[in-house]
């Protein structure tokens, strides 16, 4: 769909006025205030995250309670299991509660469902196993509050259960012995948006200074924290949280720490996925390199080895992991690209794809591991809710389905409209998953359309850029330039990368294709003399159209910095381009004054 360039608010001498009494280059100030960032003594706070500015782990919501339960039962060697969820962020929390009780000498095990096979979260048939051989304490992890069928079979059983969980809180709450979880009503926790990992990381904190008998813990307890910190970074960006507040000083801290402090198993991955050699990390790399090979591991159920692999001390196991699930990932990425074009034909085919709000494609075979990666990628090329459904081959089992918003409506409350057409559903506002008889499809999708509707009130949801500035290529190839615009990163989730508007550029050669299948887009553009590299994921389709095209384009992209063989250069990434309409410059231009002075 075209997409709208929309210019950020600019206002120049307050601009200036925020550079100065924060002590920051013009540039960055531009960019903190299009974010609503403009509180002086705020920003060094959020330019310099330190991890000493982490709220203590107790003011998380009944986290004394579940932290001496479980240490209780640490001392008392009562068998404990942590329950996790299959996804990234699932696999990195179970890692380190698991790491955490082991150094405390608990006896622990831990289970992870099958994606292909379990349900999401808890299920009574598991919990029943777990009590049979033996365990007496569950902990949950990234999943439960919603599990309250299941907290009343672990009191029918005997078992103890502690939830920690992130997702979407309903009406009724488990029945637990304590759950500890950010958006608990009535605690007043200030910051809701950290992940399962998050949360996993902060219980396992508790724990250490329980062990230490202070809040200053001991050298030991340290050196697992800062290994902690940098798995809690990986479960962060994976699950697509919030990158401010304490996210945020979790993920700057442990991109400082990952090439020097990462466990075992880590460290194999980084240097399979050649990340070792960086002189620093971004959050890039989780989210498109490190993230992508744990998830591969639970989209195709095998997410227990992913756990392996982040608490392994065997050095060759941690390389098999590593090499393997490398190996999963390829698989993964070509199973994706089946379903990602069985569902595209049949919404070309079959569906309104201007005039519907939301689009539900289905097919029999589509592997439940990528359907989620699939609705994404399709909810963002569309730009409106998809829901992909996966059908059992043999018609025994219902379907089951993945759903992404694209940031139109919150899929959670339009689920709730759809309810009565679904065998189950979860989730929350952004991603939502199904359960659904097959001759049930129909009538949901009919139900699903009129709810994203009636949310929409009748307006049609048009894919908008945010634009930050115009620049020349000249400036912004300027690496002391993107060197002070990186004094923002992290990037991610509610804190992205800047997107900059160079106008009437044109290719220096025909673009090409590049990457596995040929799916990406690569070209170089040249603007008044200078020339710049740009690339283009998953828009291998721009190529045949923008070599046809003779005159001047405009280009929207990200800068950034590459490394390669110890160098360092700026390279774009586009996001959208348009055939220049004048030579009419956009209304908000980056400081040019500024940009000189750096370059």
């Amino acid at each position: 769909m075209t997409k709208q360039w929309r210019y950020r608010g600019f206002d120049a001498a307050a601009i200036q006025h925020l550079a100065k009494t924060a002590g920051v280059e013009t540039v960055v100030a531009q960019l903190l205030f299009q974010r609503g960032i403009t509180d002086p003594g705020f920003i060094q706070t959020f330019l310099e995250p330190k991890f000493s500015e982490l709220r203590e782990p107790n003011l998380l919501p009944n986290m004394e309670p579940a932290s001496q339960r479980i240490y209780r039962a640490v001392q008392d060697r009562t068998p404990i299991v942590i329950y996790g969820d299959y996804d990234a962020d699932g696999m990195c929390g179970t890692a380190i509660l698991y790491n955490c009780l082991k150094m405390l000498r608990a006896d622990v095990q831990y289970f992870i469902p099958n994606r292909l096979e379990d349900s999401y979260g808890l299920s009574c048939e598991a919990l029943s196993k777990l009590h049979q051989r033996g365990r007496r304490l569950v902990i949950s992890v990234d999943c439960g509050i919603g599990s309250v069928a299941e907290a009343a079979h672990c009191r029918e059983l005997g078992l103890d259960l502690i939830v920690t969980d992130h997702h979407t809180i309903g009406e009724v709450l488990p029945d637990a012995a304590a759950i500890v979880h950010p958006a608990l009503p009535d605690f007043g926790y200030p910051f809701h948006g950290l992940c399962g990992g998050g949360v996993a990381f902060k219980l396992a904190w508790a724990l250490c200074q329980l062990d230490s008998q202070d809040k200053r813990v001991t050298p030991a307890h340290r050196q697992f924290l800062l290994e902690s910190t940098c798995i809690a970074a990986i479960a962060t960006v994976a699950d697509v949280v919030p990158l401010v507040d304490e996210n945020r000083i979790i993920v700057r801290s442990a991109l400082k720490l990952l090439l020097q402090h990462a466990p075992l198993g880590l460290k194999a991955l980084m240097e399979r996925a050649k990340l070792h050699t960086k002189s620093s990390l971004g959050a890039e790399d989780i989210a498109f390199t490190l993230a992508p090979r744990l998830n591969a591991a639970g989209r195709l159920g095998q997410a227990q080895l992913g756990v392996e692999l982040l608490t392994t001390q065997d050095p060759d196991r941690a390389k098999a992991l590593a090499e393997y699930l490398d190996r999963l990932n390829s698989d993964r990425e070509s199973l994706e690209r089946s379903v990602t074009l069985a569902a595209t034909k049949q919404i070309k085919e079959q569906f309104d794809v201007e005039n519907d709000p939301a689009l539900v494609v289905h097919g029999a075979g589509w592997h439940l591991g990528v359907i989620g990666v699939v609705a994404g990628r399709l909810a963002e090329k569309f730009h409106r809710p998809v829901v992909v459904v996966g059908l059992d081959p043999l018609g025994q089992k219902p379907g089951t389905g993945s759903a992404r918003s694209a940031g139109v409506v919150n899929l959670y409350e339009a689920f709730q409209d759809c309810r009565e057409h679904l065998v189950s559903c979860g989730g929350h506002a952004a991603a939502a998953g199904l359960k659904i008889q097959e001759h049930c499809i129909p009538s949901f999708r009919a139900a699903l359309l009129e709810a994203v509707a009636s949310r929409l009130g009748g307006s049609r949801p048009n894919p908008t850029l945010e634009i930050d500035a115009e620049v020349t290529l000249k400036q912004i190839s300027s690496l002391s330039l993107v060197q002070r615009i990186e004094r923002l990163a992290p990037f991610g989730a509610s804190n992205p990368r800047p997107i900059f508007v160079a106008n009437q550029v044109q290719l220096t050669e025909p673009a090409k294709t590049m990457g596995n299948g040929d799916r990406h887009f690569q070209a170089r553009f040249v603007q008044h003399g200078t020339a710049i590299r740009a690339i283009a994921f998953g828009q291998s389709e721009w190529v045949e159209t923008i070599n046809q095209h003779s005159g001047f384009i405009d280009i929207a992209f990200r800068p950034s910095i590459n490394e390669f063989g110890g160098n360092h250069r700026v390279e774009l990434q586009v996001m959208d381009w348009r055939r220049s309409p004048s030579s009419i410059p956009a209304p908000h231009v980056l400081d040019r004054s500024n940009v000189s002075s750096l370059t």
